[in-house]
C-alpha cells in the first residue's frame, strides 16, 4: 500500500493496464498528470499532438491498430470539447478507448466557472460511459472500471473526468491486476456447423460481418 496524490494514482492504474502510449496535449487543470506522466516517460511514451482533437483521433487508431486501448488526455473546457469529434467515431466504430479529463477544482463546479464543462453530459450520447471523479478515494476503482468498460462486450470509448484539486490530494492506494473482461457466451458449435452447411448449399454467399470479428479469438 503507497500513499499517494492523485496524479500519481492515474499514472499507476494506466502502468496496471500496460498501457504504453498516451496521446494529448497539456493544459492547466491536468499539469498535475503531466508531471507524473514525464517521470514515467521511459515506461509510458506520450504523443503531443498540435490538437487535442488531433489526440483523441491518434488513440482511436492506436486502438484499431494494436488491440489495445486507445488512451488520450485533455485539459478542461475547450481542451475537453475537442475530443468530442474523436470519441464520436470511436464510438460509432465500437473502438475502445479512454479519455482523461480534468476538470474545475470540486468548489467551482457548477458555478459557471472559467473553462468548466459538464464533459460527461456533452459526451453522453457517444461514449458507452462517463464518470466524473470528485472523491480521490474512488479514482482508482473508476479508471480501472473505465478501462473494463471500454474494452468488454461492444466496446467504445469512456470518458473520466477529474477534479483538479483531486489530482492533488493524497490517498492510500494498492495495486490490482486488471480485472478479467466481460466476454459475450461462448458460441454453440451446432449453430456453427448449421451455418457452415447453410454457406455451403448457397450459390451465392453473402457474410454480413461486424468489425468485431478482426478482434474475435
Amino acid at each position: 500500500m503507497m500513499l499517494l496524490t492523485g496524479a500519481q494514482i492515474v499514472i499507476e492504474c494506466l502502468k496496471e493496464q500496460q498501457v504504453d502510449t498516451v496521446f494529448g496535449y497539456p493544459g492547466g487543470t491536468i499539469l498535475n498528470i503531466y508531471d507524473e506522466l514525464y517521470l514515467h516517460e521511459k515506461e509510458i511514451r506520450h504523443i503531443r499532438t498540435s490538437h487535442e482533437q488531433g489526440a483523441a483521433h491518434a488513440a482511436d487508431g492506436y486502438a484499431r491498430s494494436t488491440g489495445k486501448v486507445g488512451v488520450c488526455m485533455a485539459t478542461s473546457g475547450p481542451g475537453s470539447t475537442n475530443l468530442v469529434t474523436g470519441l464520436a467515431t470511436a464510438y460509432m466504430d465500437s473502438i475502445p478507448m479512454v479519455a482523461i479529463t480534468c476538470n474545475v477544482n470540486l468548489p467551482l463546479l457548477g458555478k459557471d466557472s472559467f473553462q468548466e464543462v459538464d464533459m460527461t453530459g456533452v459526451t453522453m450520447p457517444i461514449t458507452k460511459h462517463g464518470f466524473i471523479v470528485k472523491d480521490i478515494k474512488q479514482l482508482a476503482p473508476t479508471i480501472r472500471r473505465a478501462f473494463q468498460i471500454a474494452s468488454s462486450g461492444r466496446k467504445g470509448p469512456v470518458v473520466v473526468d477529474i477534479t483538479k484539486d483531486v489530482t492533488q490530494l493524497k490517498c492510500e492506494f494498492t495495486k490490482k491486476k486488471p480485472e478479467p473482461l466481460l466476454r459475450p457466451q461462448k458460441y454453440d458449435e451446432q449453430d456453427i456447423e448449421q451455418a457452415v452447411a447453410l454457406i455451403q448449399k448457397s450459390k451465392k454467399p453473402f457474410l454480413l460481418v461486424g468489425g468485431g470479428a478482426i478482434s474475435a479469438d
